[in-house]
């Protein structure tokens, strides 16, 4: 069994429908009760067969409610048996930059971003380490490795990192690996108020990614999915980017500096 937090989401999206596909039970948990109603019928239009749907169960519950949290995955344990591997993947961001991030702003972030991945862990590990086996996979951001903007959600993101890391160092006795993805760019609805103050942003991004693209949600479930299977058995405590390139360099300034063309 998988647990998918903000299932609804864009990258919620392709997670559940490649976990579905992959012949899994899935935990499909987001708090917005609306959208996780309509979420059946979003993936039946992307191509999850019925019979695949039959493995679906949705759970609304709020990430930044612990103990309501984890009451509400223990019940849904309880009715469809245990989980097998969490993907906490629940993120959003609200101050942009330093000036216009409110007190509120950086509580909220830190909330949802960092303590909302710690509740999900609580919420299931416990169980794991009594069956001494288990698959954490959070995501995370290339924020949390260098300056792109929204100071408290990348602190909050570059805290994952580390704790991860302490996931992975601790629980590995038990079976249990721990590991982080950190996206880059993804176009999802996250991004449609940049894009309504600026229809060229993702043309004008682009310059900076070394593959000159970005990665899809798809590429982000590509990921997750890997670092869950067995294929991933001795992979643990790694922040993987996913991020066409970026964190490798920045052409246009290797340019300027070096004043040579690549």
């Amino acid at each position: 069994m998988t647990l998918v937090t903000g299932a609804a989401g864009g990258i919620g999206q392709a997670l559940c429908r490649r976990v579905l596909q992959a012949g899994d039970r899935l935990i499909a948990l987001d708090h917005d009760a609306g959208a996780l109603e309509g979420l059946a019928a979003v993936l039946a239009g992307q191509g999850v067969s019925a019979d695949d749907l039959a493995r679906l169960h949705p759970l609304v519950a709020d990430v930044t409610d612990c103990a309501g949290l984890c009451e509400k995955v223990a019940a849904a344990v309880a009715a469809v048996g245990p989980v097998d591997v969490l993907v906490s993947n629940v993120g959003a961001a609200r101050g942009p930059t330093v000036r216009k991030t409110t007190p509120q702003d950086w509580q909220a972030d830190i909330q949802l971003n960092l303590n909302g991945a710690f509740h999900c862990v609580e919420a299931v590990r416990h169980a794991m380490v009594e069956r001494r086996s288990g698959q954490l996979v959070l995501i995370g951001s290339v924020n949390a490795l260098t300056t792109l903007g929204h100071p408290a959600y990348s602190a909050a993101k570059a805290a994952l990192v580390s704790y991860t890391r302490s996931l992975a160092m601790e629980l590995g006795a038990y079976g249990i690996r721990a590991n982080i993805v950190l996206p880059g760019t993804v176009k999802t609805p996250a991004w449609q108020a940049r894009a309504d103050k600026n229809p060229q942003v993702f043309e004008q991004l682009k310059k900076w990614y070394p593959l000159g693209d970005f990665a899809t949600p798809d590429d982000v479930a590509d990921a997750v999915l890997f670092l869950a299977s067995p294929a991933a058995r001795v992979i643990t405590g790694v922040a993987l980017p996913v991020d066409a390139g970026l964190m490798a360099g920045i052409l246009p300034m290797a340019r300027e500096i070096t004043v040579e063309d690549y």
